[in-house]
């Protein structure tokens, strides 16, 4: 074999499996930009209220309210039988949790399904569930914080969902959570969801239309290396979180830097970053900067302000869908594409 011979099979070997790569990824990225989305509700459906997660210890009166709510708009509602259960942190054994889960999926009279509370424990019962008859007819999931398990897992099964407030959230006045509520009317009933949110001068000014994916920062970070750590190629990250340490936000930020979650991300959109402890060493620079700072090598554009996450205003967002962000110093617009 020649010099020229043997550098010319080379250049063929690394041009076919270069192809074929890119292939997979071409294929990967239309396979995860390519959501079902459930049907949205109209009077006469029914929601099913479960709790794959925290105890609901002494929270009768928010699933009653939860009831009367949804019933208020129309709607039919069933609870889950285990959900008052009681097993040490959780409401319920991991068997019990599951079964009123599986059972929402696998009911063709279920049209969504409303989580009651996060707090943990889905993370538990994610390997359990069988998404069969649920890909034969799609239905909606709702929540957020610990829920984001369940989002990811969503997600990579190929279902769109809706991250919006729980049925615990309504021990609030509701005159208090207005937004929180009117939003979470829209977004299952399926109309045009859009915001515009308060400037920052840590804008990182842009526009961008890409499916949005996300939710609690601790829950992204704990599905690393798993089945439900979902691919942010292409999209745009939506973060938030609660009662965690500034080094700690930026420990899970680090870790999800080096995994590759921003390499290919289309932008991100902050949420409410609640209840920040205070440790015995200050970090020294506002939470803005901190992100700022860890994703100074990317050039997409991030929006600080989303009201979404551990407060009071928490408005819904569907995610999987295709959102336009224009980013702003002033405000920043987030409008839904369905």
């Amino acid at each position: 074999m020649t010099k020229f011979t043997f550098i010319l099979s080379l250049f063929c070997l690394v041009f076919f499996f270069g192809k074929q790569r890119l292939s997979a990824q071409e294929l990967q990225t239309q396979k995860t930009h390519t959501l079902k989305q459930p049907p949205f509700l109209k009077a006469g459906d029914t929601v099913a209220i479960v709790a794959p997660s925290g105890i609901l210890k002494g929270r009768a009166s928010e699933i009653q309210q939860a009831k009367s709510l949804l019933k208020s708009w129309g709607l039919n509602v069933v609870v889950g039988k285990h959900v008052f259960n009681q097993n040490n942190h959780f409401a319920g054994t991991d068997d019990e949790r599951c079964e009123d889960f599986q059972e929402a999926m696998d009911n063709s009279s279920i049209s969504a399904i409303w989580c009651a509370r996060g707090g943990y424990g889905a993370v538990r019962i994610l390997d359990k569930l069988d998404f069969t008859k649920l890909k034969e007819r799609p239905k909606w999931l709702i929540g957020y914080s610990d829920i984001t398990a369940l989002h990811n897992q969503f997600h990579n099964e190929g279902f769109e969902t809706i991250h919006a407030l729980m049925c615990t959230s309504l021990s609030d006045d509701p005159n208090d959570i207005t937004e929180t509520i009117d939003t979470f009317k829209k977004a299952i009933f399926g109309e045009p969801l859009s915001y515009t949110l308060k400037g920052s001068a840590y804008n990182k000014t842009g526009t961008v239309s890409a499916p949005l994916v996300g939710g609690n920062l601790t829950m992204l970070h704990t599905m690393l290396g798993s089945k439900t750590s979902i691919d942010t190629s292409g999209k745009i990250l939506f973060i938030e979180e609660i009662g965690e340490y500034k080094y700690h936000i930026d420990r899970m930020l680090q870790s999800l830097k080096r995994a590759g979650y921003f390499d290919d991300c289309a932008g991100l959109l902050v949420g409410d970053m609640s209840k920040i402890r205070k440790n015995t060493t200050a970090w020294g620079s506002s939470i803005e900067q901190l992100i700022l700072d860890a994703l100074a090598d990317y050039n997409f554009p991030i929006a600080f302000n989303m009201p979404a996450g551990h407060e009071k205003d928490n408005r819904a967002m569907v995610l999987g869908e295709t959102i336009k962000m224009t980013v702003g110093k002033d405000e920043s617009t987030v409008v839904f594409e369905q």
